[in-house]
């Protein structure tokens, strides 16, 4: 059985969530819809899908589900991502509508503004990434021309999850015990293996103070 499910999206306050909440509800009388389910987030469009539950979502619709959202913006970060959460949806056969905006998106799409503004959507995506990438190009060679060095110097150590208990290591390591040992029965996370590389890119093993 088909279900219909609204997506609400806020970096505000749950006061705009409400809005959301009652503009999607007032959408579905005039329709004569009755919406299945909401899932709503307060959160910054620029965390991960993951983050602002778009994965949850996405898990929950199947074929010849509808998603509603108050305006497409809401769905995603950039134009970009937008663009691939509805081409997703629409090979899935799941439509998806959004409220402001008066279109409707789905694998039967007969609706030519429809059709014209994912296409429009689709060539802003490129632009987007074009622009992205030519300014990151354009920023980058103007710090080389000014002789700023590009990327990480060569031997940069970045922080570990192990820093917190560099000392401990060490110790162990002076008693003998083995980065296997270390990472299973004395620390508790981690593998053995980025302990390991942990420890020989730091050369814990001549810090240890040895024994006798």
């Amino acid at each position: 059985m088909s279900r219909i499910l609204a997506y609400l999206r806020t970096s505000i306050n749950s006061q705009d969530l409400n809005a959301q909440k009652v503009e999607v509800w007032e959408y579905a009388q005039r329709q004569n819809l009755s919406i299945d389910n909401y899932i709503s987030i307060s959160i910054s469009s620029r965390k991960s899908r993951r983050a602002r539950r778009i994965e949850e979502l996405l898990s929950q619709l199947n074929s010849g589900d509808t998603l509603i959202v108050t305006e497409l913006s809401r769905l995603g970060r950039s134009t970009g991502e937008v663009i691939d959460i509805i081409d997703g949806l629409v090979k899935r056969d799941v439509r998806v509508i959004s409220i402001k905006q008066n279109l409707t998106f789905s694998k039967e799409l007969d609706d030519i503004q429809s059709l014209a503004m994912l296409t429009l959507l689709s060539l802003f995506a490129e632009m987007e990434r074009m622009m992205i990438s030519k300014r990151t190009k354009e920023a980058l060679a103007v710090r080389k021309q000014l002789g700023v060095q590009l990327g990480k110097p060569v031997g940069t150590i970045q922080a570990s999850i192990y820093d917190k208990d560099r000392n401990r290591i060490i110790r162990l390591l002076a008693d003998g015990v083995s980065a296997r040992k270390i990472s299973k029965n004395h620390l508790g996370y981690g593998s053995s293996s980025s302990l390991d590389y942990y420890i020989r890119t730091r050369k814990l093993r001549d810090l240890s103070p040895k024994k006798g």
